[in-house]
């Protein structure tokens, strides 16, 4: 299936700073352009983000935190949420749970973006407890009698979409923004190193970089006949 009409409210969820571009940025780009409020949420500090073991820690999550800011104005997102959990060590806890539905149930949107915690062989930790945390602050955002002394009102979102999903049934088209995912990417300098093989030094790095993620894009889009695609498993909350 592919291809959700614009929603109203949008809510993204990844573990780290450039989660969200990688999984879904081409897509919260053409519902920003097309009218979406879009919240982008990022779980943990990035802390964690880099392969230089000198590399100091609380300018690394003040770098990252601004990079998000820079990447989300690409995508014409309208505000990013930061949780700041600890990166590497996020646990799925009941407060966890709890932030997560209080989340929803605060920007209340018709459609919710996360990991999918079912992927075989993923290897982050981070990435399966959002996952986790995400689908069941959801549970607990729908059902009224969750969280009674929160003082929100229940909200359950149309639709849930799983990026990286194991098993994909649904596409969305994003030709028209596929430079805007790129340009939101590339604002993740100190992830140059780490997740982008060396882009933000531009030049042959970059066009290497971009290369890569645009044989991805395609390959993601083929079986729905799309050019350049991000793919989900969509569930009906």
């Amino acid at each position: 299936m592919t291809g959700l009409a614009t929603p109203d409210r949008v809510l993204a969820v990844g573990a780290h700073p450039d989660d969200i571009e990688f999984g879904c940025g081409g897509t919260l780009a053409r519902w920003a352009r097309d009218g979406a409020t879009v919240i982008m949420a990022i779980v943990t500090d990035g802390s964690k983000g880099s392969w230089d073991g000198g590399r100091d820690q609380v300018e690394l999550v003040a770098d990252r935190k601004a990079e998000q800011e820079q990447a989300a104005a690409v995508l014409g997102a309208r505000a990013v949420v930061m949780l700041d959990h600890l990166d590497g060590e996020l646990w799925h806890s009941p407060e966890l749970r709890t932030q997560l539905c209080r989340l929803i149930r605060t920007h209340r949107p018709n459609v919710l973006l996360t990991h999918d915690p079912w992927r075989p062989y993923e290897l982050h930790p981070d990435h399966r407890v959002t996952g986790w945390a995400v689908t069941d602050g959801l549970i607990s955002a729908r059902d009224p009698l969750f969280e009674p002394d929160m003082g929100i009102p229940p909200h359950r979102p149309e639709h849930l979409l799983l990026w990286k999903a194991a098993e994909p049934d649904h596409w969305e088209d994003i030709s028209s923004t596929w430079a805007t995912k790129i340009e939101a990417l590339l604002c993740h300098a100190s992830q140059g190193e780490t997740t982008m093989d060396a882009a933000d030094q531009g030049g042959t790095r970059r066009d290497e970089f971009e290369e890569r993620m645009r044989l991805h894009a395609k390959k993601l889009g083929t079986p729905a006949g799309l050019p350049l695609a991000e793919s989900f498993k969509k569930l009906k909350p």
